[in-house]
């Protein structure tokens, strides 16, 4: 069976690309889990956007600087330029943010964001919302808990995919194929991430000879409630923060101005660091405090987070909540111009969070993933629309890599542990060459083909790394004494 594009992931990138593309189009979405197992459904800040063309320039300028001089200002001028036909997009297909009592739409800030400029939805479930919208709208055909396993190359162009489905590989053939299919959380010990958010893409791109970039950037979200026993932490969103919230020791002190004027609206990169360096220098533990809310205000506007962290014992927003930073977004990606097309392979593309557009640099700013997922989603879809060919058939033989061993399980989780501990939010030249030795040998044992994806995109990360030898953005490095 071929068709004319293959969607691989069915978060907000995929499913606003697939939205796209013409009924009359034979497209087939490939979903590894339940679709709300994607990023997208677990984002809850909200989208950013410039509100009008004289906020461009601002909104501009806040990504770059968040970014730290590593962005791509054509593709960041893209994202800006483009967000409100996005939004004004979604409104009129019918999706809903929250709007005050007059109507009007709501906007919030966020930690380096020089004005309020985020809308959101169901108070702090914009992603839940918006996927939820976008599986509705979805006019295309869908096969899930199937993962991809192979992208079918052949003189640097790309024919369809190899699919893991019921334990049997076989080829689907396309025309196109797009990657949506998020980042890497799986990789590390503690992470937000979707569970089954695992680096195959990623890592199948490296064996595949396409080029990563910027792979050393990965952010971690500073408040993170670490204490449940699963691997998948719960995120207490920067919008609280943005809307009062505040970062405090076991004393009560404010300890993030010692860091940074801006106190709790600083970059995350920045109260990440601060937090993880606080706690080594006092041993204390740092604690995210909601005692500026009013508690209806506080129900009303962040209602699932109230909702789980009662179920967790909390009496917010009475009590605060014991925080750290877990790893949440993938910057740096599968490399792709600004239409989400990879260089040098034909009819590949990659969108959302496991491409690197170049729009995110050094450092993401709040709240423009949701929106680089839905530009860039759409311009992939414009791009192969007017590029429309019809290929030659070309047959793929069917890979018959085993795709796990029984210790397959154990070796996960030592790798997750060794990024934790060694590529994570403060690096040091001998952790990341103890990290790059730990991951050689496990790729010289015998591991199925899914853990290999997963060992080569951590490879990549921790190479990335001890190649930049200066700090930047989410990439610290702590000189060592020799």
């Amino acid at each position: 069976m071929k068709y004319d594009v293959i969607i691989v992931g069915a978060g907000a990138a995929g499913l606003y690309a697939a939205m796209y593309l013409p009924r009359d189009k034979k497209v087939l979405i490939i979903n590894k889990r339940e679709t709300f197992k994607c990023n997208s459904f677990y984002a809850q800040g909200g989208i950013a956007l410039a509100i009008d063309k004289e906020d461009v320039p601002l909104h501009i300028k806040d990504t770059l600087d968040a970014g730290a001089g590593l962005c791509d200002e054509e593709a960041v001028k893209v994202l800006s330029e483009s967000s409100r036909a996005i939004i004004d997009d979604l409104i009129a297909r019918g999706f809903e943010f929250d709007r005050d009592k007059e109507g009007k739409l709501l906007y919030t800030k966020e930690a380096a964001h020089s004005k309020e400029r985020i809308l959101h939805a169901g108070g702090d479930a914009t992603g839940r919302y918006m996927h939820y919208f976008l599986l509705k709208q979805n006019p295309h055909p869908m096969l899930t808990d199937a993962r991809v396993v192979d992208l079918l190359i052949k003189d640097g162009e790309c024919y369809g995919v190899t699919v893991l489905d019921h334990r049997e590989c076989r080829n689907i053939y396309a025309d196109n194929v797009i990657i949506a299919s998020g980042g890497v959380g799986s990789l590390y010990e503690y992470h937000t991430n979707a569970p089954c958010i695992s680096a195959d893409m990623q890592g199948l791109c490296v064996m595949k000879g396409i080029e990563l970039a910027d792979m050393e950037m990965m952010q971690f979200h500073p408040t993170v409630y670490v204490g449940n026993n699963a691997a998948q932490k719960l995120l207490l969103t920067e919008a609280l923060r943005g809307e009062g919230a505040t970062i405090e020791d076991e004393k009560g002190k404010r300890f993030l101005f010692d860091y940074d004027e801006r106190g709790e609206l600083a970059s995350r990169d920045i109260v990440s660091k601060a937090i993880y360096d606080y706690n080594k220098k006092t041993g204390m533990q740092t604690y995210l405090s909601f005692k500026n809310f009013d508690h209806v205000y506080f129900t009303k506007r962040f209602p699932n987070i109230y909702k789980n962290l009662q179920l967790l014992g909390f009496d917010v927003p009475k009590q605060r909540v014991p925080i750290s930073p877990a790893f949440h977004y993938a910057i740096g990606g599968i490399k792709t111009d600004v239409n989400g097309a990879i260089p040098n392979v034909k009819s590949l593309y990659a969108i959302g969070e496991v491409a690197s557009t170049k729009v995110h640099g050094a450092n993401r700013l709040a709240s423009n993933s949701l929106l680089e997922g839905l530009v860039f989603g759409k311009r992939a879809v414009e791009d192969i629309l007017k590029k429309e060919h019809v290929k030659k058939e070309v047959v793929f033989e069917v890979t018959d890599e085993v795709m796990s061993f029984k210790e397959d399980k154990a070796k996960k989780n030592l790798l997750r542990k060794i990024m934790w501990q060694n590529v994570s939010i403060v690096r040091t030249k001998s952790g990341l060459n103890s990290a790059l030795s730990q991951i050689n040998a496990l790729l010289n044992e015998k591991i199925g083909r899914l853990l290999k994806f997963r060992l080569l995109t951590a490879r990549e990360i921790v190479i990335a790394a001890l190649a930049r030898d200066e700090s930047i953005g989410v990439h610290f490095i702590q000189k060592e004494e020799s």
